[in-house]
């Protein structure tokens, strides 16, 4: 089936607001927070806002299956049937979540033949969104006001690189990356904002050396690609969905230059 991407964004940009508003409601309440059988933490917030995107997208789209983070477990068997699918985190950033700093968002993202085609993020504390559909391009809206086209930055030529780095997973192979690219500053942040920093040209390098899952990456790759970036893993090759049992990314760069070759600043061996 031919597919209208940008008309799919149109509708899903409200239902990632919608869930963002369910977020907000319980984000200053005393609620709980469980663990999953990883040890990552799941709060109410989290299965609220499952259920209202998961609603919304079958209500907008019978036909395409969702795989959420929530979601009881799909077999691969049963997802490379899929060519078409929405990939969702309903809220990514739940430690940020818990830690109260406003960093997590609504990812809602569509894949099609194991590509992002549709990506749209929700920030549910500032009410900003980022999104994109495949050839038009990607933008920003703040809570007031239009949507802005939004591109990457071209390497600065003088002074630091801009690296946006995560706020709650650093680690020893990252650090070591770091020492090797010369003079940076780093910008901490959560969630897939650190993605959006470099689609938006304020940053010029978001490099992940550990664990994410697809649906961590797939609506921050289409906003990152719509916006003249890329996002590749450490070989430089274009990440992709769908493709093996497990749903785990290599670890992986978002570079706004499509021009530089970043594994080359990694231990040899390494990433």
């Amino acid at each position: 089936m031919s597919l209208d991407y940008c008309s799919l964004l149109k509708a899903v940009i409200p239902i990632a607001r919608e869930a963002g508003e369910a977020i907000l409601a319980i984000y200053e309440t005393d609620y709980a927070i469980e663990h999953k059988d990883d040890a990552t933490p799941l709060t109410e917030a989290d299965m609220a806002a499952h259920h209202i995107i998961e609603a919304g997208l079958q209500t907008l789209s019978p036909d395409i299956p969702v795989l959420s983070e929530e979601s009881a477990k799909i077999s691969f068997e049963q997802r490379q049937q899929w060519s078409t699918y929405w990939l969702v985190d309903p809220l990514d950033g739940t430690r940020e979540f818990i830690k109260r700093n406003g960093e997590f968002t609504v990812n809602i993202a569509l894949i099609e033949n194991g590509e992002a085609v549709v990506g749209a993020i929700y920030v549910p504390v500032t009410g900003v969104s980022y999104f994109a559909c495949r050839t038009h391009g990607a933008y920003k809206k703040l809570a007031d006001g239009e949507p802005q086209r939004i591109h990457v930055r071209a390497l600065p030529t003088d002074g630091p690189l801009i690296i946006a780095g995560s706020r709650s997973h650093r680690g020893e192979s990252l650090n070591r990356f770091l020492e090797k690219i010369g003079d940076y500053e780093i910008i901490s942040m959560g969630s897939s904002l650190k993605s959006c920093l470099v689609a938006e040209g304020s940053a010029d390098l978001y490099a992940r050396l550990g664990p994410t899952s697809e649906w961590d990456t797939a609506a921050a790759q289409c906003v990152v690609e719509e916006a003249g970036g890329r996002i590749t893993d450490t070989e430089m090759q274009r990440l992709r969905y769908n493709t093996k049992d497990e749903l785990l990314n290599p670890h992986f760069f978002v570079s706004g230059d499509t021009t530089k070759d970043w594994s080359d600043y990694l231990e040899k061996g390494k990433g």
